[in-house]
């Protein structure tokens, strides 16, 4: 006959965060093991992309005591929250927008001059 087995933690219905395999110990008998969640792999703030260089882990895993920030980051402007891509479009888009209001200013002054 078939060993029943019975949860060992506290509430006993089928949800997600009380997910269970069977394990059959050295001594031949059949246990429970809990399984935990999945990790999300972090993404990109815009967009969907995965951020590289982040470990996909669970949140209490991610806390001060268990992780250093150096490996919760990307050393560089928004490094754990947007993509290398995002970071640099954003940075040609603020120098193209500086070098275009120097044009503009320049177009001003030749305008005042010739006329």
């Amino acid at each position: 006959m078939v060993q029943r087995l019975t949860y060992k933690r506290r509430h006993c219905y089928a949800t997600k965060s009380n997910k269970t395999r069977v394990q059959r110990t050295p001594g031949g008998r059949l246990s429970i093991q809990y399984v935990q969640k999945r990790a999300s792999v972090p993404t990109c703030a815009s967009g969907r992309q995965k951020l590289q260089g982040i470990p996909a882990l669970r949140p209490t895993a991610m806390s001060q005591k268990l992780l250093s920030r150096k490996n919760k980051t990307v050393h560089r402007a928004y490094g754990g929250h947007l993509c290398g891509k995002v970071v640099r479009e954003r940075i040609m888009r603020a120098f193209l927008v500086e070098e275009q209001k120097i044009v503009k200013k320049v177009l001003k002054l030749q305008a005042e001059k010739a006329g």
